[in-house]
């Protein structure tokens, strides 16, 4: 006896699952500028490489399966250049994305499969959560809602960030868990005009706090690039998979490895002379750190991440001679590069990054401190603070430093990090505080009794400036050398060489284990 009308209703439901929520609501959705599921994998990973797993997971009510309706929720096993990932994809036409049973248990599945098979996760989410319903509880009278299932996708969760890279985007409307699963992330990513990310979505918050708002104005892409819940903002669903597969690109597949090998073709011994005149000799002018930082990775590779939130610091990640790194730095145009609560909850998260994929730190210091003032007073400033010192402390990967200009304070040692090289350039300058702060704050006296206090401050600041310069330092080898700014990339490269066989050893030892932290 043949098993054809089995493997014939098999074939049908496939085909209903490709079919997914219809024409007419892809229409829809295509109308307002996104794409579904399977067209967003298409676009993110290379040709012809997904394999599907679960096409026909879904429900039925009919003995026949003749209602048959596919789980919104898309994944299975792909590649991007040539690397393993995971992909899963949450269709926002089918019962506008909200989970099913099978729907969560494919989601589940994919963190597994992850962790199991030691490859990259991308989740592209765009749905408000599972039903109150449930997918059958309406008609069965009951919830149909699972109370384990939130912890179950909770530890999934924290287990697939402890082991391989994970990238989740917010592709259309993000409410509740889906919420939360965008942010327990590696890099989180929104489209600027198609994407709200929102604890609760407007009804909701209509009804328990009388507020009536729009999604735009509870949950955008300005808003949540700003602060922080997001890392970065892509323009379109094409710039979000874009920027997802370049992440990936500096990261190993997992936590037991070191990060690919990539050469642009770029020199290891380039020497350019703009590094020589970048830093004013005025130490109140500010100048472009991004662009400092370009001059020395290697060409087109520095990935800012986190650009618009903690603006005082610049993390990102680059190549130099075709090895990834971390980038540290300050940026001056914005709290003059000092030191702030969200600055320093920006460089823990970003560290805690290059710790777990084994990705040395180089760190470009300009630091004049700990941001000051009531509003830094009430962002609990030192509190973050030190939490960051403590992550960078606890790292133990490479640290590369090289102090261009100031490096004042307790906030200082954020930048150099445990047992780093240390480099100089002539520019630099370091003390307690910095030079302005401090001759306000040890001669105010002298200066108020001057016959011309302006030039009394001047004159003191000149003599106290010269006395933080960077020469009787390194004089008594307390910084490991003192260069030419031209040099900075070729000493840079090649240190990388000579700490390869660290990272291998950094690598072996799998996912770090922190303790508790301030």
């Amino acid at each position: 006896m043949s098993w054809k009308p089995e493997v014939d209703e098999i074939e049908q439901r496939r085909a209903r699952a490709l079919e997914m929520g219809g024409k007419e609501a892809v229409a829809k959705h295509h109308a307002r500028g996104r794409q579904n599921a399977r067209e967003r994998i298409s676009m993110l990973v290379d040709r012809d490489s997904f394999r599907e797993r679960g096409q026909i997971a879904g429900h039925s009510e009919a003995d026949d399966g003749s209602d048959f309706q596919p789980a919104g929720v898309i994944m299975g096993t792909a590649e991007i250049a040539g690397r393993p990932v995971v992909v899963c994809g949450d269709d926002f036409t089918i019962r506008g994305g909200a989970y099913s049973e099978a729907g969560l248990k494919k989601g589940l599945y994919a963190e597994q499969l992850a962790v199991e098979r030691r490859m990259p996760l991308v989740r592209m989410l765009e749905t408000g959560g599972a039903s109150i319903a449930g997918t059958r509880g309406a008609t069965r009278g009951r919830s149909g809602y699972d109370w384990t299932a939130p912890s179950l996708l909770n530890v999934r969760s924290l287990a697939s960030m402890q082991f391989v890279p994970v990238v989740c985007i917010a592709l259309g409307p993000c409410a509740g868990f889906p919420a939360g699963r965008l942010v327990a992330s590696h890099l989180s990513i929104m489209t600027r005009h198609t994407s709200q990310v929102l604890t609760g979505g407007p009804a909701v918050v209509a009804h328990a706090m009388k507020e009536e708002v729009t999604k735009e104005e509870l949950g955008s892409a300005e808003i949540h690039g700003r602060n922080g819940m997001v890392d970065n903002i892509a323009e379109d669903e094409e710039d979000a998979l874009r920027i997802a597969r370049r992440f990936l690109s500096y990261l190993p597949n997992h936590c037991r490895e070191t990060a690919p090998y990539f050469d642009v073709g770029d020199r290891a011994n380039r020497r350019e002379e703009k590094l020589l005149k970048i830093i004013p000799r005025e130490r109140r002018r500010a100048y472009r750190m991004r662009k400092l930082i370009e001059h020395v990775v290697d060409q087109q590779s520095f990935f800012e991440i986190g650009a618009l939130w903690g603006r005082s610091q610049i993390t990102g990640l680059a190549r130099m001679n075709g090895h990834s790194v971390g980038i540290l730095a300050n940026d001056c145009h914005h709290d003059s590069g000092s030191m702030t609560a969200d600055g320093a909850a920006k460089i823990r998260r970003f560290v805690e990054l290059c710790d777990l994929f084994h990705l040395p730190i180089v760190s470009f210091v300009d630091e004049p401190g700990f941001a000051i003032g009531i509003e830094a007073e009430r962002a609990g400033t030192i509190r973050a603070g030190m939490n960051a010192m403590f992550a960078i402390m606890q790292t133990g990967v490479p640290w590369f430093a090289c102090v261009l200009r100031r490096s004042y304070g307790v906030a200082q040692g954020i930048h150099l990090g445990p047992g780093a090289t240390v480099v100089a350039w002539p520019s630099a300058m370091s003390g307690a505080l910095p030079v302005e702060s401090g001759v306000e704050l040890a001669f105010r006296r002298d200066i108020e009794s001057a016959q011309d206090p302006d030039a009394r401050r001047a004159e003191l600041e000149e003599e106290m400036a010269r006395a933080q310069s960077v020469m009787p330092r390194a004089e008594e080898f307390g910084v490991h050398d003192l260069i030419d700014p031209r040099d900075t990339r070729p000493v840079i490269c090649e240190w990388l060489e000579e700490i390869q066989s660290a990272l291998l050893e950094h690598a072996h030892a799998g996912a770090p284990r922190y303790s508790i932290r301030p």
